[in-house]
């Protein structure tokens, strides 16, 4: 099941690649029904704290009517930052699934584990690796086009 949420994310991110965000997806579930699915939209709305987990939550949020999301699962392709970790702690969710995982800013496992860290009154367990490898192509791809476009803009008189 979770390959499935996580194919819904990995749409996303296929989007925000397409509008030259980082791509990045997220979905919110609640008892096998998808509520709310977002990417990154920093660049497009010049928000920095528009990454696919922040808006995903937004939208989940509002279509229940309440700011917790305490029987809900968040599915994101990349690891969360401390910022969406965080988020994701206040928000209550019971499950954050991530595909790739993120050795500079992740926080739920790579640099440190915000979501269960038993300091905070809430837990949120949380599971790494599903589809990584199509996660990280993204990653790639989109990094591979930036050096692309960057060693063009230098390389003109």
């Amino acid at each position: 099941m979770d390959e499935r949420w996580m194919r819904i994310a990995l749409d996303e991110a296929k989007l925000a690649l397409a509008e030259g965000e980082l791509p990045v997806g997220c979905a919110i579930v609640r008892d096998g029904e998808l509520l709310a699915a977002a990417h990154n939209a920093r660049e497009r709305t010049n928000d920095p704290t528009a990454h696919a987990e922040i808006v995903a939550i937004r939208r989940a949020t509002e279509a229940l009517g309440s700011w917790r999301l305490e029987s809900c699962e968040l599915y994101v392709t990349l690891e969360p930052c401390p910022m969406c970790a965080g988020a994701i702690s206040q928000a209550r969710l019971s499950r954050l699934v991530y595909g790739a995982r993120d050795p500079q800013y992740g926080c739920a496992g790579s640099v440190y584990r915000i979501p269960e860290d038993p300091a905070f009154n809430h837990f949120c367990r949380s599971d790494g690796g599903v589809l990584a490898d199509e996660c990280q192509a993204l990653l790639r791809e989109f990094f591979d086009r930036r050096r692309s476009l960057d060693g063009a803009r230098e390389e003109r008189p």
